[in-house]
């Protein structure tokens, strides 16, 4: 499931966020400002700063909490380097903000909120948010929409204020469908409920 939420995660960035100029918060955010800026590919900004905060949600989360992670973010680096390879499908998209912001926020929503049921973190800042979460007591979705918040803000830097308005509702709406995706009740094969 982590691996599954990585790619569906890594394909929407790429395929939307990456040249819509519609932003993610986070580190998700992070990694477009640097691509914009320096060209450096979320692939490899991503790793880094993953790492980091795969370093501290190891010391809140434990071990399980290391190997999903490991294999959520992993995943995304490697799918995003995939789907590198490839034209954007929509590239009318960029024309369209309304319905980028709402695509974007389905690909962000569901990919991240499958791994972080999964117990992985497919970012650093899922990684933050859980660990705080975790500590605090207090709803991932406010959690991430405080982080997300820093992030819009530094990408004034290169996204026009009325393209902002869009990130601003792809953050809520992403937000609000992680923890929708890990707080849902599934049923195993034998109709047994599974949601925590």
């Amino acid at each position: 499931m982590a691996l599954v939420g990585s790619a569906i995660l890594a394909f929407g960035l790429y395929q939307v966020h990456s040249f819509a100029e519609v932003t993610e918060g986070g580190v998700l955010g992070l990694t477009l400002l640097l691509q914009h800026w320096f060209r450096i590919s979320p692939a490899v900004s991503s790793f880094v700063m993953n790492g980091a905060c795969y370093l501290f949600g190891w010391h809140i989360l434990g071990k399980e909490f290391i190997l999903y992670s490991i294999i959520a973010g992993g995943g995304f680096s490697a799918f995003y380097a995939i789907f590198e390879q490839f034209p954007h499908f929509w590239p009318g998209l960029a024309e369209l903000p309304l319905l980028a912001s709402v695509v974007g926020a389905l690909f962000v929503g569901i990919g991240v909120g499958l791994s972080v049921r999964a117990g992985g973190a497919p970012g650093g800042d899922d990684a933050l948010s859980m660990s705080i979460s975790h500590l605090t007591g207090w709803k991932i979705q406010r959690i991430y929409l405080m982080s997300d918040l820093i992030v819009l803000a530094l990408s004034f830097s290169y996204i026009p204020w009325n393209r902002m308005v869009y990130s601003l509702l792809t953050v809520v709406l992403s937000g609000q469908l992680i923890g929708f995706v890990q707080n849902m009740n599934l049923k195993d094969g034998r109709g047994r409920r599974t949601g925590k």
